[in-house]
């Protein structure tokens, strides 16, 4: 069942939150000189700023989704779980020098085998996490019922003639 009332407050939601992590790529841009790893670094700013703009892009359209309120739910967690790690990730990386699972942003350069082991499950759930995401979105992206029969309702009706 769609429940039309969630719809702008998940949306509003998904703005802000990608205007945020928009911000949090920004920002990132000024630690790249001064990180372990600047091409890491430029890579968490990357990701800060394409994945902010994929929220803010999702947000705008969550009206068209026609999703149940769990799918919706599940959704939302995916998108701001997987876009928010990946920057969290890079970021971490760049930081402690570390990434061998990252191998040409890493530039051969590994950390402890703990950082290696939390970048490796971070890098592994958000991939998941986004796969899963992107799956659900594009099912949520489906032609409605309602959408189908006024196709068919304004194919039919008579135009006035010029």
């Amino acid at each position: 069942m769609r429940d039309s009332m969630h719809y702008p407050i998940i949306g509003r939601h998904l703005l802000q939150m990608g205007v945020l992590l928009f911000l949090l790529g920004l920002l990132t841009g000024f630690l790249v000189p001064s990180l372990s790893n600047p091409r890491m670094g430029l890579a968490s700013h990357l990701e800060g700023v394409m994945n902010g703009l994929f929220l803010m892009g999702l947000g705008l359209a969550w009206p068209y989704l026609t999703l149940t309120r769990v799918l919706q739910r599940v959704l939302l967690y995916l998108v701001l779980f997987g876009t928010f790690a990946n920057w969290l990730v890079t970021l971490l990386a760049a930081w402690w020098g570390a990434g061998s699972m990252m191998t040409i942003a890493s530039k051969g350069l590994s950390g402890t085998p703990v950082q290696e082991l939390l970048i490796g499950l971070l890098l592994l759930s958000l991939s998941a996490a986004m796969i899963l995401a992107s799956g659900l979105l594009l099912y949520g992206l489906r032609r409605r019922r309602d959408d189908r029969n006024r196709l068919r309702t304004a194919s039919t009706l008579d135009l006035p003639a010029r």
